[in-house]
């Protein structure tokens, strides 16, 4: 079954809070290890809008079954409904970011989890920066011109730093995880900036 492809000029139609709890338990509620959070949805998303490849140009087939963690032939829904629930609500998540970070990105957060620690809080954005690198993975020689320019190098040293791909993870405190948490929308606006370079 094909699933349909990102249409940049489709309706923008966020989903509401309630709705994005309602994708996170699809999500979570679908027989795959693979199959991101709502948090690693939106890094995935996040990368996948920021990527010198065009969402546009990808069929659906392309990156939408990562999301649920298999490919065609290891399809976990239940049924066609369950399938297409989730397929239109990452669209319609993946057009509401694509304007966002394109017509307001100072608005643009991204989502990710806020722990307590010692009465303070603490941002986990670890699962949200997996997604992230899920999608520079898709095409990493499309990246390679964000890994040498020193500004995006930086930012992306974030992301994988959080995301433990950079040999460190275990390395970081608490603190540490929280301030490159903090600074992630920073980064994240980094990077889009070169696409308009």
């Amino acid at each position: 079954m094909n699933t349909p492809q990102y249409d940049p000029k489709s309706d923008i139609r966020p989903l509401s809070d309630d709705e994005l709890s309602e994708l996170d338990e699809l999500l979570a509620d679908l027989p795959s290890d693979g199959a991101f959070n709502i948090e690693a949805l939106d890094g995935y998303c996040t990368a996948l809008l920021l990527s010198p490849v065009p969402l546009a140009s990808l069929s659906g087939d392309d990156w939408l079954p990562l999301v649920w963690g298999g490919d065609e032939a290891k399809d976990p829904f239940s049924s066609g409904k369950q399938r297409k629930r989730l397929v239109m609500a990452v669209l319609r998540h993946a057009r509401h970011l694509d304007h966002v970070l394109h017509h307001s990105p100072k608005t643009w957060e991204p989502i990710y989890s806020i722990a307590e620690s010692q009465g303070a809080e603490v941002i986990d954005a670890e699962d949200w920066c997996l997604g992230f690198l899920s999608a520079v993975d898709l095409a990493p020689e499309a990246w390679v011109k964000h890994f040498t320019a020193p500004e995006q190098r930086e930012a992306l040293k974030t992301i994988a730093a959080l995301a433990g791909d950079d040999g460190h993870a275990g390395e970081l405190t608490l603190q540490q995880r929280d301030a490159l948490g903090r600074n992630l929308p920073d980064a994240v606006l980094a990077l889009r900036a070169l696409q308009t370079l």
